[in-house]
Protein backbone atom coordinates (compact mmCIF):
# COMPACT_ATOMS: atom_id res chain seq x y z
CA UNK A 1 0.00 0.00 0.00
CA UNK A 2 1.40 3.79 -0.75
CA UNK A 3 2.38 5.36 2.55
CA UNK A 4 -0.39 7.64 4.12
CA UNK A 5 -0.18 10.73 5.09
CA UNK A 6 -2.83 11.73 7.65
CA UNK A 7 -3.84 15.54 7.78
CA UNK A 8 -6.29 14.50 10.49
CA UNK A 9 -4.51 16.04 13.28
CA UNK A 10 -1.95 18.62 11.64
CA UNK A 11 -4.34 20.03 9.64
CA UNK A 12 -1.88 20.53 6.89
CA UNK A 13 -0.70 18.43 3.76
CA UNK A 14 2.64 19.18 2.26
CA UNK A 15 3.45 17.94 -0.96
CA UNK A 16 6.85 18.01 -3.35
CA UNK A 17 7.06 17.16 -6.95
CA UNK A 18 10.08 15.28 -7.33
CA UNK A 19 11.87 13.81 -9.74
CA UNK A 20 12.64 9.50 -9.10
CA UNK A 21 13.60 6.57 -10.22
CA UNK A 22 11.81 3.18 -10.32
CA UNK A 23 12.66 -0.32 -10.99
CA UNK A 24 9.05 -1.76 -12.23
CA UNK A 25 11.40 -5.05 -13.15
CA UNK A 26 14.45 -6.03 -11.51
CA UNK A 27 17.77 -3.68 -12.62
CA UNK A 28 16.11 -1.92 -15.14
CA UNK A 29 15.55 1.66 -13.52
CA UNK A 30 13.30 4.19 -15.19
CA UNK A 31 13.31 8.10 -14.05
CA UNK A 32 9.84 8.76 -13.06
CA UNK A 33 8.57 11.27 -11.22
CA UNK A 34 5.88 11.63 -8.10
CA UNK A 35 4.61 13.56 -5.05
CA UNK A 36 7.25 13.19 -1.78
CA UNK A 37 8.65 9.93 -3.39
CA UNK A 38 9.71 8.62 -6.66
CA UNK A 39 6.30 7.28 -8.13
CA UNK A 40 2.97 8.74 -7.63
CA UNK A 41 2.50 9.94 -4.23
CA UNK A 42 1.21 9.46 -0.35
CA UNK A 43 -2.64 8.55 0.37
CA UNK A 44 -3.72 11.72 1.64
CA UNK A 45 -5.76 11.18 4.81
CA UNK A 46 -8.80 14.17 5.25
CA UNK A 47 -11.24 15.47 7.48
CA UNK A 48 -13.70 18.02 7.34
CA UNK A 49 -12.56 21.33 8.45
CA UNK A 50 -9.42 23.67 7.66
CA UNK A 51 -6.72 22.39 5.74
CA UNK A 52 -3.43 24.62 4.80
CA UNK A 53 -2.15 22.92 1.97
CA UNK A 54 1.69 23.64 0.45
CA UNK A 55 2.78 22.58 -2.93
CA UNK A 56 6.79 22.59 -4.17
CA UNK A 57 7.79 22.10 -7.77
CA UNK A 58 11.06 20.27 -7.50
CA UNK A 59 10.60 19.49 -11.41
CA UNK A 60 11.96 21.56 -14.44
CA UNK A 61 8.69 21.90 -15.69
CA UNK A 62 5.28 22.85 -14.63
CA UNK A 63 3.21 21.14 -12.61
CA UNK A 64 -0.33 21.45 -10.40
CA UNK A 65 -2.18 19.58 -7.84
CA UNK A 66 -5.84 19.07 -9.23
CA UNK A 67 -7.77 18.19 -6.47
CA UNK A 68 -10.07 15.53 -8.21
CA UNK A 69 -13.04 14.78 -6.46
CA UNK A 70 -12.63 17.60 -3.69
CA UNK A 71 -15.67 20.39 -3.77
CA UNK A 72 -13.02 23.45 -3.19
CA UNK A 73 -13.79 26.73 -5.01
CA UNK A 74 -12.11 27.40 -7.97
CA UNK A 75 -8.80 29.17 -6.66
CA UNK A 76 -7.77 25.78 -4.69
CA UNK A 77 -8.73 23.58 -7.68
CA UNK A 78 -5.40 23.28 -9.06
CA UNK A 79 -6.22 23.55 -12.62
CA UNK A 80 -4.40 25.16 -15.70
CA UNK A 81 -4.34 28.95 -14.38
CA UNK A 82 -2.75 27.30 -11.50
CA UNK A 83 0.41 26.03 -12.87
CA UNK A 84 3.64 25.73 -10.55
CA UNK A 85 6.66 27.20 -12.19
CA UNK A 86 10.29 25.13 -11.58
CA UNK A 87 11.46 25.61 -8.07
CA UNK A 88 8.22 27.35 -6.84
CA UNK A 89 5.83 27.00 -4.48
CA UNK A 90 1.79 27.26 -4.25
CA UNK A 91 0.21 27.84 -0.85
CA UNK A 92 -3.58 28.42 0.09
CA UNK A 93 -6.04 27.67 3.35
CA UNK A 94 -8.54 25.16 2.32
CA UNK A 95 -11.87 24.22 3.63
CA UNK A 96 -12.64 20.51 3.61
CA UNK A 97 -16.67 20.31 3.32
CA UNK A 98 -18.46 17.23 1.86
CA UNK A 99 -18.78 13.15 2.43
CA UNK A 100 -16.76 10.88 3.06
CA UNK A 101 -15.15 9.31 0.17
CA UNK A 102 -11.87 8.54 -1.87
CA UNK A 103 -10.80 11.20 -4.28
CA UNK A 104 -7.81 11.31 -6.35
CA UNK A 105 -4.89 14.17 -6.82
CA UNK A 106 -3.07 14.77 -9.87
CA UNK A 107 -0.97 17.75 -12.07
CA UNK A 108 -3.27 19.22 -14.29
CA UNK A 109 -0.70 21.38 -16.75
CA UNK A 110 -2.40 21.83 -19.66
CA UNK A 111 -0.36 20.06 -22.62
CA UNK A 112 1.58 18.20 -20.15
CA UNK A 113 -1.15 16.41 -18.23
CA UNK A 114 -0.76 13.21 -20.20
CA UNK A 115 2.85 12.86 -19.89
CA UNK A 116 3.34 13.85 -16.45
CA UNK A 117 0.35 11.94 -14.89
CA UNK A 118 1.95 8.41 -17.15
CA UNK A 119 5.13 9.49 -15.48
CA UNK A 120 3.80 9.47 -11.74
CA UNK A 121 2.64 12.38 -10.76
CA UNK A 122 -1.16 11.13 -9.41
CA UNK A 123 -2.22 9.92 -5.69
CA UNK A 124 -5.48 9.11 -3.85
CA UNK A 125 -7.54 11.17 -1.23
CA UNK A 126 -9.17 9.19 1.49
CA UNK A 127 -12.00 11.93 2.68
CA UNK A 128 -13.24 10.61 6.16
CA UNK A 129 -15.01 11.44 9.43
CA UNK A 130 -13.90 8.63 11.52
CA UNK A 131 -17.28 6.88 11.31
CA UNK A 132 -16.39 3.40 9.31
CA UNK A 133 -16.57 1.01 12.14
CA UNK A 134 -19.95 2.15 12.99
CA UNK A 135 -21.31 1.49 9.54
CA UNK A 136 -20.05 -1.81 9.73
CA UNK A 137 -16.85 -1.19 7.31
CA UNK A 138 -13.49 -2.03 6.60
CA UNK A 139 -11.10 0.42 7.85
CA UNK A 140 -7.76 -1.44 9.02
CA UNK A 141 -5.79 0.34 6.14
CA UNK A 142 -3.79 -2.24 4.09
CA UNK A 143 -5.08 -5.10 6.13
CA UNK A 144 -8.89 -5.11 5.46
CA UNK A 145 -8.89 -1.78 3.86
CA UNK A 146 -7.03 -1.69 0.46
CA UNK A 147 -6.19 1.19 -1.65
CA UNK A 148 -5.79 0.70 -5.33
CA UNK A 149 -4.20 2.50 -7.91
CA UNK A 150 -4.81 0.96 -11.75
CA UNK A 151 -2.81 1.59 -14.36
CA UNK A 152 -1.71 -0.13 -17.37
CA UNK A 153 1.85 0.46 -18.78
CA UNK A 154 4.30 0.20 -22.07
CA UNK A 155 8.19 -1.27 -21.13
CA UNK A 156 11.15 -1.38 -23.92
CA UNK A 157 13.16 -4.64 -23.91
CA UNK A 158 14.87 -3.53 -21.18
CA UNK A 159 12.22 -3.04 -18.81
CA UNK A 160 12.44 0.89 -18.81
CA UNK A 161 8.45 2.37 -18.77
CA UNK A 162 7.92 4.51 -21.98
CA UNK A 163 5.78 6.59 -23.13
CA UNK A 164 5.75 6.56 -27.20
CA UNK A 165 3.08 8.28 -28.79
CA UNK A 166 1.92 7.28 -32.22
CA UNK A 167 -1.41 8.87 -34.08
CA UNK A 168 -3.65 5.76 -33.13
CA UNK A 169 -2.33 6.60 -29.61
CA UNK A 170 -3.49 10.02 -29.86
CA UNK A 171 -6.76 8.80 -31.63
CA UNK A 172 -8.14 6.12 -29.22
CA UNK A 173 -6.06 7.32 -25.98
CA UNK A 174 -2.21 5.71 -24.74
CA UNK A 175 -2.86 2.25 -23.29
CA UNK A 176 -0.16 -0.72 -21.71
CA UNK A 177 0.20 -4.07 -22.27
CA UNK A 178 1.61 -4.54 -18.37
CA UNK A 179 -0.73 -4.38 -15.58
CA UNK A 180 0.59 -1.87 -12.68
CA UNK A 181 -0.85 -1.28 -9.57
CA UNK A 182 0.22 0.75 -6.73
CA UNK A 183 3.28 1.18 -8.94
CA UNK A 184 4.18 -2.51 -8.65
CA UNK A 185 3.93 -5.44 -11.42
CA UNK A 186 2.44 -8.94 -10.51
CA UNK A 187 2.19 -8.50 -6.94
CA UNK A 188 -0.33 -10.10 -4.85
CA UNK A 189 -2.69 -8.72 -2.69
CA UNK A 190 -2.82 -10.43 0.94
CA UNK A 191 -6.28 -10.59 2.85
CA UNK A 192 -7.65 -11.58 5.88
CA UNK A 193 -10.67 -14.54 5.50
CA UNK A 194 -13.44 -12.16 5.56
CA UNK A 195 -14.64 -9.18 4.13
CA UNK A 196 -12.65 -6.64 2.45
CA UNK A 197 -12.79 -3.13 1.28
CA UNK A 198 -11.13 -2.41 -2.08
CA UNK A 199 -10.89 1.06 -2.99
CA UNK A 200 -10.40 1.24 -6.73
CA UNK A 201 -9.02 4.12 -8.55
CA UNK A 202 -9.00 3.94 -12.19
CA UNK A 203 -4.89 6.13 -12.99
CA UNK A 204 -5.08 5.28 -16.17
CA UNK A 205 -4.71 7.66 -18.69
CA UNK A 206 -7.31 5.46 -21.03
CA UNK A 207 -7.53 2.96 -19.88
CA UNK A 208 -11.48 1.75 -19.17
CA UNK A 209 -11.60 -1.13 -16.95
CA UNK A 210 -14.95 -3.74 -16.87
CA UNK A 211 -13.40 -5.16 -13.47
CA UNK A 212 -15.05 -8.78 -12.29
CA UNK A 213 -13.66 -11.68 -10.13
CA UNK A 214 -12.30 -14.64 -11.40
CA UNK A 215 -14.87 -16.86 -9.90
CA UNK A 216 -17.81 -14.46 -10.25
CA UNK A 217 -18.26 -14.00 -6.91
CA UNK A 218 -20.04 -10.36 -6.21
CA UNK A 219 -18.84 -6.85 -5.61
CA UNK A 220 -20.83 -5.12 -3.54
CA UNK A 221 -20.53 -2.01 -4.11
CA UNK A 222 -20.66 1.07 -1.44
CA UNK A 223 -19.54 4.24 -2.60
CA UNK A 224 -19.48 6.51 -6.16
CA UNK A 225 -16.99 9.55 -6.58
CA UNK A 226 -19.18 11.55 -4.46
CA UNK A 227 -19.35 8.84 -1.40
CA UNK A 228 -21.43 6.30 -0.16
CA UNK A 229 -24.91 4.64 -0.92
CA UNK A 230 -27.74 4.19 0.81
CA UNK A 231 -27.56 0.08 0.51
CA UNK A 232 -24.53 -2.10 -0.83
CA UNK A 233 -25.25 -3.25 -4.55
CA UNK A 234 -24.35 -6.33 -5.52
CA UNK A 235 -22.36 -6.26 -9.51
CA UNK A 236 -21.13 -8.79 -11.62
CA UNK A 237 -19.39 -6.15 -13.36
CA UNK A 238 -18.14 -2.45 -12.50
CA UNK A 239 -17.01 -0.79 -15.50
CA UNK A 240 -14.61 2.01 -14.22
CA UNK A 241 -13.35 4.47 -16.47
CA UNK A 242 -9.86 6.78 -16.33
CA UNK A 243 -10.56 9.33 -13.35
CA UNK A 244 -13.51 7.39 -12.01
CA UNK A 245 -13.33 6.13 -8.11
CA UNK A 246 -15.49 3.15 -6.36
CA UNK A 247 -15.21 1.58 -3.35
CA UNK A 248 -16.53 -2.38 -3.26
CA UNK A 249 -16.46 -4.91 -0.59
CA UNK A 250 -15.02 -8.65 -1.06
CA UNK A 251 -15.97 -11.64 1.05
CA UNK A 252 -13.13 -13.84 1.39
CA UNK A 253 -14.75 -16.27 4.00
CA UNK A 254 -14.70 -19.24 1.62
CA UNK A 255 -10.70 -19.16 2.04
CA UNK A 256 -10.08 -19.16 -1.98
CA UNK A 257 -7.73 -17.41 -3.72
CA UNK A 258 -9.31 -14.89 -6.70
CA UNK A 259 -8.13 -12.93 -8.94
CA UNK A 260 -9.71 -9.18 -9.63
CA UNK A 261 -10.35 -8.98 -13.36
CA UNK A 262 -10.82 -7.16 -16.29
CA UNK A 263 -12.37 -7.54 -19.82
CA UNK A 264 -11.17 -5.53 -22.70
CA UNK A 265 -11.35 -1.89 -23.50
CA UNK A 266 -14.18 -0.61 -25.08
CA UNK A 267 -12.30 2.12 -27.06
CA UNK A 268 -9.57 -0.45 -28.20
CA UNK A 269 -9.81 -3.48 -30.76
CA UNK A 270 -7.29 -5.69 -33.16
CA UNK A 271 -5.60 -3.95 -35.59
CA UNK A 272 -6.63 -0.53 -34.55
CA UNK A 273 -10.29 -1.16 -34.72
CA UNK A 274 -12.19 1.80 -33.23
CA UNK A 275 -14.33 1.34 -30.13
CA UNK A 276 -18.06 0.35 -30.70
CA UNK A 277 -16.79 -1.92 -33.76
CA UNK A 278 -15.23 -4.06 -31.08
CA UNK A 279 -17.74 -5.70 -29.57
CA UNK A 280 -18.52 -8.13 -32.20
CA UNK A 281 -14.53 -8.94 -31.66
CA UNK A 282 -15.06 -9.42 -27.98
CA UNK A 283 -17.51 -12.45 -28.72
CA UNK A 284 -14.99 -14.68 -30.20
CA UNK A 285 -12.01 -13.61 -28.64
CA UNK A 286 -11.62 -13.32 -24.98
CA UNK A 287 -9.49 -10.11 -24.08
CA UNK A 288 -9.95 -10.36 -20.60
CA UNK A 289 -6.70 -10.63 -18.28
CA UNK A 290 -5.75 -10.51 -14.33
CA UNK A 291 -5.46 -6.79 -12.82
CA UNK A 292 -4.88 -8.30 -9.29
CA UNK A 293 -4.22 -11.86 -7.67
CA UNK A 294 -5.40 -12.39 -3.96
CA UNK A 295 -4.09 -14.71 -1.54
CA UNK A 296 -5.66 -15.80 2.01
CA UNK A 297 -3.65 -14.47 4.91
CA UNK A 298 -4.81 -16.55 7.76
CA UNK A 299 -2.52 -14.27 10.40
CA UNK A 300 -4.79 -11.45 9.31
CA UNK A 301 -7.19 -10.08 11.96
CA UNK A 302 -10.97 -11.05 10.49
CA UNK A 303 -12.76 -7.50 11.61
CA UNK A 304 -15.99 -7.46 9.36
CA UNK A 305 -17.74 -11.26 8.36
CA UNK A 306 -20.58 -9.62 6.58
CA UNK A 307 -21.70 -6.73 4.04
CA UNK A 308 -23.75 -4.37 5.62
CA UNK A 309 -27.29 -4.42 4.91
CA UNK A 310 -27.66 0.05 4.84
CA UNK A 311 -25.33 2.86 4.65
CA UNK A 312 -25.94 6.39 5.37
CA UNK A 313 -25.14 8.05 1.91
CA UNK A 314 -27.44 10.19 0.56
CA UNK A 315 -28.04 9.43 -2.83
CA UNK A 316 -28.42 12.13 -5.38
CA UNK A 317 -32.45 13.49 -6.09
CA UNK A 318 -31.78 16.73 -8.02
CA UNK A 319 -35.08 18.93 -9.01
CA UNK A 320 -34.60 19.11 -12.94
CA UNK A 321 -37.65 20.98 -13.50
CA UNK A 322 -37.15 25.06 -14.84
CA UNK A 323 -33.03 24.75 -14.87
CA UNK A 324 -31.02 25.36 -17.49
CA UNK A 325 -30.12 23.16 -20.28
CA UNK A 326 -26.48 22.85 -22.41
CA UNK A 327 -25.38 20.86 -24.84
CA UNK A 328 -21.68 19.19 -24.74
CA UNK A 329 -20.42 17.68 -27.87
CA UNK A 330 -17.15 15.90 -27.33
CA UNK A 331 -15.81 16.13 -30.52
CA UNK A 332 -12.39 14.21 -32.09
CA UNK A 333 -10.01 15.01 -35.14
CA UNK A 334 -10.75 18.58 -35.70
CA UNK A 335 -7.90 20.90 -37.56
CA UNK A 336 -6.49 23.53 -35.75
CA UNK A 337 -9.16 25.79 -37.84
CA UNK A 338 -12.33 23.65 -36.96
CA UNK A 339 -13.04 20.38 -39.35
CA UNK A 340 -11.08 17.11 -39.71
CA UNK A 341 -7.42 17.44 -40.10
CA UNK A 342 -5.44 15.39 -42.26
CA UNK A 343 -4.24 12.57 -40.34
CA UNK A 344 -7.10 12.39 -37.93
CA UNK A 345 -10.41 10.73 -37.60
CA UNK A 346 -12.14 10.14 -41.18
CA UNK A 347 -15.79 9.41 -41.98
CA UNK A 348 -16.33 5.25 -40.29
CA UNK A 349 -13.85 5.82 -38.21
CA UNK A 350 -11.06 4.95 -40.13
CA UNK A 351 -7.74 6.78 -40.09
CA UNK A 352 -6.37 9.42 -42.65
CA UNK A 353 -3.33 9.62 -44.18
CA UNK A 354 -0.47 11.74 -41.47
CA UNK A 355 2.64 12.16 -39.34
CA UNK A 356 3.50 10.61 -36.56
CA UNK A 357 3.19 12.02 -32.93
CA UNK A 358 5.99 13.57 -31.50
CA UNK A 359 8.13 11.20 -29.25
CA UNK A 360 8.58 10.92 -25.33
CA UNK A 361 9.46 8.16 -23.05
CA UNK A 362 11.12 7.84 -19.91
CA UNK A 363 14.66 6.44 -19.69
CA UNK A 364 17.27 5.68 -17.40
CA UNK A 365 18.86 9.38 -19.10
CA UNK A 366 15.48 11.16 -18.26
CA UNK A 367 12.11 12.41 -18.54
CA UNK A 368 10.78 13.86 -21.67
CA UNK A 369 7.39 14.80 -22.24
CA UNK A 370 5.71 14.21 -25.67
CA UNK A 371 5.71 16.58 -28.76
CA UNK A 372 2.31 18.48 -29.20
CA UNK A 373 3.20 20.06 -32.80
CA UNK A 374 1.97 18.95 -36.11
CA UNK A 375 -1.14 17.22 -34.55
CA UNK A 376 -4.89 17.96 -35.55
CA UNK A 377 -6.81 18.53 -32.53
CA UNK A 378 -10.01 17.78 -30.65
CA UNK A 379 -12.51 19.81 -29.13
CA UNK A 380 -15.89 20.53 -27.11
CA UNK A 381 -18.68 21.99 -29.31
CA UNK A 382 -16.37 22.26 -32.35
CA UNK A 383 -13.76 24.31 -30.39
CA UNK A 384 -10.67 23.59 -28.94
CA UNK A 385 -9.57 24.19 -25.40
CA UNK A 386 -8.46 28.06 -25.14
CA UNK A 387 -7.08 29.20 -21.67
CA UNK A 388 -8.05 32.52 -22.39
CA UNK A 389 -11.87 32.02 -23.14
CA UNK A 390 -14.77 31.18 -20.73
CA UNK A 391 -17.07 28.99 -22.32
CA UNK A 392 -20.05 29.00 -19.83
CA UNK A 393 -20.57 31.67 -16.81
CA UNK A 394 -22.94 29.52 -14.10
CA UNK A 395 -25.15 30.84 -11.33
CA UNK A 396 -23.56 29.91 -7.68
CA UNK A 397 -26.34 27.49 -6.21
CA UNK A 398 -28.20 26.64 -9.68
CA UNK A 399 -28.75 23.46 -10.85
CA UNK A 400 -28.35 22.56 -14.39
CA UNK A 401 -28.97 19.89 -17.21
CA UNK A 402 -26.19 18.67 -19.26
CA UNK A 403 -26.80 16.70 -22.17
CA UNK A 404 -23.30 14.92 -23.17
CA UNK A 405 -22.72 13.68 -26.41
CA UNK A 406 -20.17 11.12 -27.90
CA UNK A 407 -20.65 10.86 -31.37
CA UNK A 408 -17.16 8.37 -31.26
CA UNK A 409 -15.82 6.22 -29.24
CA UNK A 410 -16.50 6.13 -24.92
CA UNK A 411 -15.03 9.06 -23.07
CA UNK A 412 -14.92 9.78 -19.26
CA UNK A 413 -16.29 13.32 -18.98
CA UNK A 414 -14.99 15.09 -15.83
CA UNK A 415 -16.27 18.04 -14.27
CA UNK A 416 -14.51 20.02 -11.67
CA UNK A 417 -15.62 21.88 -8.32
CA UNK A 418 -18.91 19.98 -8.95
CA UNK A 419 -21.23 16.88 -8.03
CA UNK A 420 -23.63 15.42 -10.25
CA UNK A 421 -26.30 12.84 -10.89
CA UNK A 422 -26.98 10.61 -13.83
CA UNK A 423 -30.20 11.06 -14.89
CA UNK A 424 -30.62 8.90 -18.12
CA UNK A 425 -27.39 6.64 -20.37
CA UNK A 426 -28.62 6.55 -24.16
CA UNK A 427 -32.24 6.76 -23.14
CA UNK A 428 -31.94 4.20 -20.13
CA UNK A 429 -31.66 4.36 -16.57
CA UNK A 430 -28.13 5.03 -15.37
CA UNK A 431 -26.49 1.76 -14.84
CA UNK A 432 -25.94 0.94 -11.08
CA UNK A 433 -22.56 2.22 -10.56
CA UNK A 434 -23.58 5.57 -11.97
CA UNK A 435 -26.49 5.67 -9.35
CA UNK A 436 -24.54 7.57 -6.50
CA UNK A 437 -22.94 10.98 -6.66
CA UNK A 438 -20.13 11.18 -9.85
CA UNK A 439 -18.07 13.60 -10.88
CA UNK A 440 -16.44 11.36 -13.63
CA UNK A 441 -18.76 9.10 -16.29
CA UNK A 442 -17.97 7.51 -19.01
CA UNK A 443 -19.93 8.40 -22.05
CA UNK A 444 -21.18 5.99 -24.56
CA UNK A 445 -23.55 8.04 -26.54
CA UNK A 446 -25.41 9.98 -24.74
CA UNK A 447 -25.50 11.09 -21.02
CA UNK A 448 -27.79 13.24 -19.11
CA UNK A 449 -26.81 14.56 -15.99
CA UNK A 450 -28.29 16.94 -13.47
CA UNK A 451 -25.33 19.20 -12.15
CA UNK A 452 -25.42 21.03 -8.53
CA UNK A 453 -22.76 23.86 -8.41
CA UNK A 454 -21.99 25.03 -4.93
CA UNK A 455 -18.49 26.39 -5.00
CA UNK A 456 -17.18 29.67 -6.76
CA UNK A 457 -14.83 30.20 -9.67
CA UNK A 458 -13.98 33.65 -11.14
CA UNK A 459 -12.40 33.76 -14.73
CA UNK A 460 -8.76 33.96 -13.29
CA UNK A 461 -9.06 30.22 -11.76
CA UNK A 462 -12.29 28.74 -13.79
CA UNK A 463 -13.22 25.34 -13.20
CA UNK A 464 -12.59 22.98 -15.97
CA UNK A 465 -15.08 20.08 -17.70
CA UNK A 466 -12.85 17.58 -20.10
CA UNK A 467 -12.52 14.00 -21.46
CA UNK A 468 -10.52 12.51 -18.70
CA UNK A 469 -8.46 10.10 -22.03
CA UNK A 470 -5.91 12.20 -20.76
CA UNK A 471 -4.33 12.50 -24.65
CA UNK A 472 -8.03 13.96 -25.71
CA UNK A 473 -7.70 16.72 -22.54
CA UNK A 474 -4.26 17.75 -23.64
CA UNK A 475 -5.45 18.15 -27.23
CA UNK A 476 -8.30 20.38 -26.63
CA UNK A 477 -11.04 18.19 -25.62
CA UNK A 478 -11.44 20.58 -22.77
CA UNK A 479 -13.77 23.61 -21.92
CA UNK A 480 -13.67 26.36 -18.60
CA UNK A 481 -16.36 27.89 -17.01
CA UNK A 482 -16.96 30.64 -13.87
CA UNK A 483 -19.18 29.84 -11.00
CA UNK A 484 -20.99 32.84 -9.39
Amino acid sequence: MPPVLDTTETDRVDLTAQFGSTDFFDGAATRTIGYNQGYLGPVIRMAPGGLGAQVRNALDVPVTVHWHGLLVPGEHDGGPQAAIRSGASWSANMQIDQPPATAFYHTHAHGRTASDVYAGLAGVIHLTDGRDDDRGLPSAYGVDDLTLVLQDRRFDTGGRMTYDLSMMDVMHGFVGEVMVVNGQIDAVAAVPKGVTRLRLVNGSNARIYTLFMSDDRPMHLVATDGGFLDVPIALETLILSPGERAEVLVDFGDGRSVALMSGGDPNQGPMGMMGRMRGVINRVIDRSFTVLDFAIDDTLPVRIDAVPDTLDGAMPDLDGTDVRTRRVSLDMGMGPGGGMGPGMMGPGGMMGPGGMMGRGMMDGEGFRGPMMSGMGVFGINGRPYDMDRIDYEVGLGTTERWIVESPMLAHPFHIHGAMFQVVREDGRAPRPEHRGWKDTVLVTGETELLVRFDRPASADFPFMFHCHILEHEDRGMMGQMTVS
